[in-house]
């Protein structure tokens, strides 16, 4: 419901560093088209500062976190409550208020699935998907991704244990894997998402390009201006699409909106505008 008092209620996204989200721009655009009195901010604090940080706002009066790399796991820790999705992953991205207890929640998969199958006309089911990454964000993803009911989901990453640490969590609701980074078989997938950190540093995963055929959706949950390094890797090895996360980023805050306000706002608007910059 719409705050009745005169100052708007305080949102934020915390990381470290956090100056690149675009999360205020887009909570703005969903406070305005919704009439709602929200206020959101960045908040950058250093791992050994998130706990306090994080308490400190919500003690002032703050509503509403959203976490991004690297607290997604600590916010799990921060919580008195966790949503199922936020339980089985371990991992938290949309943090809210109710009442004396602060409840945890993870919205990043839900928000990629809405952007695969609505914007991007990408059904999931009876698909092959490499993962690449088995950190806070491919814990989020991956119980919405294996409901949709993929062939396979095969989780590579840099540390072999890391994957097959995620497989244990999650194997029981599907078909999921690990493997070696530098084991990644060389036959084609139709959906490969990167889940690493690598587009921020500017790298893209070494993979075989007969992972990529004329056919296979590569999708980058990094975004920016321009390409990113995994989406011009994907291009030039021939993928028929190469996606950064602006869609998934839009449709997993449209889902935290909805938790913190009780109304889902249109996302529509906002890709459209996001792509106009």
């Amino acid at each position: 419901m719409q705050s009745s008092g005169a100052e708007p209620d305080r949102y934020a996204i915390v990381g470290h560093p956090v100056g690149h989200s675009w999360s205020p721009f887009i909570h703005g655009m969903f406070a305005k088209q919704t009439g709602q009195a929200v206020s959101y901010r960045l908040l950058d604090l250093p791992p050994e500062r998130f706990r306090v940080g994080a308490m400190e706002f919500f003690t002032t009066g703050g509503k509403g976190l959203n976490i991004t790399v690297p607290h997604k796991q600590a916010a799990a820790e921060l919580v008195n409550q966790l949503s199922p999705l936020a339980e089985r992953a371990h991992a938290v991205n949309t943090i809210s208020m109710r009442g004396n207890e602060l409840v945890g929640d993870n919205t990043d998969g839900v928000g990629l699935m809405r952007d695969l199958t609505e914007n991007l006309r990408f059904p999931v089911a009876g698909r092959t998907v490499l993962i690449l990454g088995a950190g806070g964000a491919t814990r989020g993803i991956l119980q919405p991704l294996l409901a949709a009911q993929p062939a396979s989901v095969l989780i590579a990453n840099r540390t072999t244990a890391r994957a097959e640490a995620l497989v244990r969590i999650f194997r029981d609701l599907g078909a999921v894997r690990a493997v070696g980074l530098d084991f990644v078989p060389d036959t084609p997938f139709d959906l490969i998402v990167n889940a690493t950190s690598a587009s921020l540093s500017g790298a893209a995963p070494a993979l075989p390009r007969e992972t990529v055929s004329a056919t296979t959706l590569c999708y980058d949950m990094s975004y920016g201006k321009g390409d990113t390094p995994f989406t011009a890797w994907a291009t030039a090895a021939g993928a028929d699409r190469a996606v950064k996360g602006w869609g998934m980023l839009v449709e997993q805050a449209a889902e935290s909106f909805l938790i913190w306000r009780g109304v889902r706002p249109e996302t529509q608007p906002v890709l459209l505008a996001l792509a106009r910059l």
